[in-house]
């Protein structure tokens, strides 16, 4: 196996990490509604994420609990990745913002900070 193939598995796996904890946020209440599940697959598509991997990942989601992120700085980077992902094409929608609002109380950020980190 070659050092790009190592460097994508690990990209991969970290996306289908972030993928499964929106997916999370998306399904806290128990129900996913047309609009997450239009998002969800939106997030997919930015996230790599194959067909496959979103079916196991929605089947089976207490197998991705949030990340335990206990140092301010890995959150701080966890939430720019995302970030980085998610914007790569220069559009993030409403529920988008709302979701990446929630992982980022999710993985420990205060209700204030994750409004600026937001913003």
């Amino acid at each position: 196996m070659s050092i790009s193939q190592l460097f994508e598995s690990g990209t991969q796996k970290r996306n289908v990490l972030h993928f499964a904890a929106i997916a999370n946020m998306a399904l806290i209440d128990g129900i996913l509604n047309e609009a997450e599940e239009q998002m969800l697959i939106r997030f997919s598509r930015k996230l790599n994420i194959s067909a496959e991997q979103y079916k196991e990942i929605l089947h089976n989601i207490s197998s991705y609990p949030l990340p335990n992120v206990s140092l301010i700085k890995e959150r701080f980077e966890y939430i720019y990745e995302l970030f980085c992902m998610i914007y790569a094409d220069h559009e993030i929608g409403t529920l988008e913002m709302h979701l990446i609002h929630k992982y980022a109380i999710g993985i420990g950020f205060e209700e204030h900070l994750a409004e600026q980190l937001i913003e």
